[in-house]
């Protein structure tokens, strides 16, 4: 059987773009499979927000967040990315950190050089380690890797708020010279600034499409020019889910029947009624 990691392997290595929607929960990853996407990836925002209800500040642990992992990863077979934030310590506990996402089934785990409490990438009053700190969580990953866990190593910068891109670009270089498996500068401001990272770093790297964020949101084929392989869009459906809800309580709220609803067969449909009980025939009760 092919592993998730190996699944990812094998996609990194096609030609064009990959499309990568966010997750939050098993659900979200589910219908992420059925509408055809080859990748997930579970934002630490996202089930920030939708696990505890807070926001993506450094609130959320390790223990929820793998916990989570392992029920989206069990619900799909396509290879889910899972943000491991700053990995929850010193480099022995990055280590630990990357065991624990690749027992719960991720294919790849991003990792980032933030001072904890690390925060949204695209919010205020960020700071990032110094330089070898930075390095040093990325060779602890990747040794874990390397140890024989089966998982890649996304390795993310965001150096650009706090020291300029020419620094953020550096820490890409010599995390790709490391060995991790993707890069990511965080929210770069420009088309320009997007340009100068992909041409000046090596292998894969990942763009960061957060709806009016500071990155310029590109359309895929703009981001393939322009040298990336990945492009995220962590947020959407955490972002489109909580306007229906709203907007949906809103309408219960004035007596009115909701108007974008799914008939109940639709409902049962998504959360895999059908497959259950297709698998149920094979078990006939003897009663």
């Amino acid at each position: 059987m092919t592993s998730s990691a190996e699944k990812l392997r094998e996609l990194l290595d096609q030609p064009g773009l990959l499309i990568m929607p966010g997750c939050h929960d098993a659900i979200s990853a589910k219908l992420i499979e059925a509408a055809g996407f080859d990748l997930a990836f579970m934002s630490g925002f996202a089930v920030s927000g939708s696990r505890i209800g807070s926001p993506d500040t450094g609130l959320i642990s390790y223990g929820e967040m793998v916990d989570q992992g392992r029920n989206v990863c069990a619900a799909v077979s396509i290879p889910v990315f899972g943000d491991g934030d700053t990995g929850y310590g010193n480099s022995l506990n990055i280590k630990r950190t990357v065991q624990g996402y690749a027992a719960a089934g991720f294919a790849c785990i991003m990792l980032e050089d933030q001072l904890a409490p690390k925060r949204c990438g695209h919010t205020k009053n960020k700071a990032v380690v110094d330089r070898n700190e930075a390095l040093n969580r990325i060779q602890a990953a990747v040794d874990s890797r390397n140890e024989g866990k089966d998982i890649l190593i996304m390795a993310r910068t965001d150096a650009r708020a706090t020291h300029g891109l020419d620094e953020a670009i550096a820490r890409a270089q010599a995390f790709a010279e490391i060995g991790a498996d993707v890069t990511f500068v965080e929210a770069p401001e420009t088309e320009d600034e997007m340009k100068l990272y992909c041409d000046s770093v090596p292998g894969p790297k990942m763009a960061n499409m957060i709806e009016f964020g500071k990155t310029p949101n590109l359309p895929p084929e703009q981001l393939a020019a322009i040298g990336y392989k990945i492009a995220v869009y962590p947020l959407t459906l955490l972002n489109t889910s909580i306007l229906a809800m709203q907007t949906c309580l809103q309408e219960i709220r004035k007596g009115q029947q909701p108007k974008n609803i799914l008939d109940f067969e639709g409902l049962k449909s998504a959360v895999g009624f059908p497959e259950y009980y297709e698998e149920e025939t094979r078990y006939p009760s003897g009663n």
